[in-house]
């Protein structure tokens, strides 16, 4: 009796440890915007760490680094997704229901022409298109996906902000549309916890340090961004925040270093 006893012991730890691995195998990210920069570095870095990722890109064909990752890695999916495009986002919703996402990561974003948002040449469509990218969209695709986050462990809803969509944040004039969008994003992050509290899900906006991307390259110069963090350490400490966070973690931007920024 005392063998069998010991072995039913064993069989039920050994069955706890087994269902512990794979809960850790199977949480699941969708990452928008994928296929280069802190979208690329993310899947990279979430893949690596044995999470199911699903990449996102609005054209998978041309995204090379992206298909080349994917190709050696089963566990990271490629997916079509334009974020200027509504119903597509809600057909990959409707894709994916009835499967769990812990992390729903709004990384896609758009910095637009830099001329077209100065005065003097401003133009109303590029506003519209910015607008879109980094605030409606990041909206839609917690709608979209609110079911799928709800049906998970980590029940994160998470956007990339900016330091320059702080009002306060001193000398640093433009780009116009840019800063507004990303203080928008701030607004509707704030609402979405709100409404989504009662559901345990957890939303919040996490912010970059400047960072050597094509986007910054475009901002300040290729000189100018070299000298910035890079992104596989950026994206490193973001992971963290992005584990860090509970439904106490509060709305607010949270930085790299996992400060509040203030709005």
């Amino acid at each position: 009796m005392k063998i069998t006893a010991a072995l039913v012991a064993l069989l039920v730890a050994l069955g706890a440890s087994a269902h512990r691995i794979d809960a850790q195998q199977t949480r699941t990210v969708l990452i928008t915007g994928s296929n280069r920069g802190l979208g690329l570095e993310f899947t990279k870095q979430y893949a690596a760490a044995g999470w199911n990722v699903i990449a996102t890109a609005r054209d998978v064909t041309t995204a090379k680094e992206l298909r080349a990752l994917a190709s050696g890695n089963p566990r990271i999916t490629l997916e079509k997704l334009d974020l200027l495009d509504r119903p597509g986002i809600k057909a990959l919703a409707a894709r994916y229901r009835g499967r769990s996402i812990d992390v729903l990561l709004n990384n896609g974003g758009l910095l637009g022409d830099m001329k077209a948002q100065q005065l003097g040449s401003l133009d109303y469509k590029q506003f519209e298109e910015v607008m879109a990218v980094n605030v409606y969209a990041p909206l839609a695709m917690a709608e979209a996906f609110a079911d799928s986050v709800a049906a998970s462990t980590q029940k994160k809803i998470v956007s990339m902000t900016s330091r320059s969509g702080i009002i306060s944040q001193p000398g640093y004039r433009g780009p116009y549309y840019y800063r507004a969008s990303k203080t928008g994003l701030n607004m509707v992050t704030r609402m979405l916890a709100d409404d989504l509290r009662e559901r345990g899900i957890i939303v919040a906006t996490i912010s970059p340090p400047p960072t050597e991307t094509d986007m910054l390259r475009a901002l300040i110069g290729p000189e100018g961004a070299s000298r910035q963090a890079k992104p596989a350490d950026v994206i490193a400490r973001l992971i963290k925040v992005i584990d860090g966070l509970t439904l106490e973690s509060g709305a607010e931007p949270t930085y790299v270093d996992g400060t509040k920024l203030p709005w």
